[in-house]
């Protein structure tokens, strides 16, 4: 099972989760002039970040919105940005937050986990519906090595809007979302005792966050909301179980870590790389 990978990817090299949210102008400036296209320049840049980090870092996360918004040869750069993660043995994945019904649905899985646009795991959307929304998706959790984070708590102050909004018997929406999950992840639990059905919570709140992980204690979470969005290394602690269950991810704060630390833009991977390492020692000194 795809949580078998991850888990022993945080185990031995961290819960660094590197977002390659990419957009040109995060690239140095004159980066792209060498290559034909924006796709190729951005692909490049992705390409030696994931060179100088898939040794520290458990995952890639891949915004495909970013992509999207450079038309056709932004899709191709996220294409092989993926299977460059393949051939490096890396884990991606592909943040889409789809969420949808039946046939459409399963065209989706189709497109996410099959193809040009194949990833490890996709994050998902359930707000049509735990049994519709996923049901096309659990064939390739239960028999193709594939795996889900779907949306619990995100991190944005927008997320008091709905996901906070309390049931008859005081709960909020996200619990609810929470436990239903946790209910169908016990069909896909690898021996680390975490399932292949994930979460998406947000390192803030956390009095919140203990409460919640004890409902959850058997889903992996992808865990935004780290560096740019507030959240710390201790903020991680209540989400992980014995040091693990979690990746962690930063975007701009590693993949822009060239102009934060107003290096030469030339080394951004290896400035890049340096991030990672922080903040991959900064959540384990929290853990321990």
């Amino acid at each position: 099972m795809i949580v078998e990978r991850i888990f022993e990817a945080v185990k031995n090299q961290g819960h660094v989760c590197v977002g390659l949210d990419t957009e040109l102008s995060y690239l140095p400036k004159g980066f792209a002039d060498s290559f034909k296209t924006r796709g190729d320049a951005i692909f490049q840049f992705n390409k030696e970040i994931i060179d100088k980090t898939s040794d520290i870092a458990a995952c890639y996360k891949v915004q495909i919105a970013y992509y999207e918004a450079l038309g056709l040869e932004g899709l191709k750069a996220y294409s092989d940005t993926l299977r460059y993660m393949k051939q490096k043995n890396a884990i991606s994945i592909c943040d889409i937050k789809r969420g949808d019904i039946q046939k459409t649905a399963e065209m989706y899985a189709k497109g996410h986990f099959e193809g040009d646009f194949e990833g490890d795991f996709i994050t998902l959307n359930a707000y049509m519906g735990i049994n519709d929304s996923l049901e096309p998706f659990l064939d390739y959790i239960a028999n193709k090595e594939k795996g889900i984070f779907v949306l619990i708590r995100t991190s944005n102050l927008g997320a008091k809007d709905f996901q906070y909004i309390k049931d008859q018997n005081g709960e909020y929406l996200y619990t609810i979302i929470a436990e239903k999950l946790q209910k169908l992840a016990q069909q896909y639990i690898g021996k680390c005792g975490f399932s292949s059905i994930g979460g998406v919570v947000g390192c803030t709140n956390n009095e919140e966050g203990i409460q919640l992980r004890n409902k959850i204690k058997n889903l992996f979470l992808l865990i935004p909301g780290y560096g740019a969005q507030g959240g710390g290394a201790e903020d991680v602690v209540p989400y992980m179980i014995n040091g693990n269950g979690g990746v962690v991810n930063s975007s701009r704060g590693i993949i822009t870590a060239y102009k934060n630390e107003g290096t030469n833009p030339n080394d951004f991977a290896e400035a890049s790389r340096r991030a990672v390492l922080k903040m991959r020692d900064d959540i384990w000194r929290a853990i321990q």
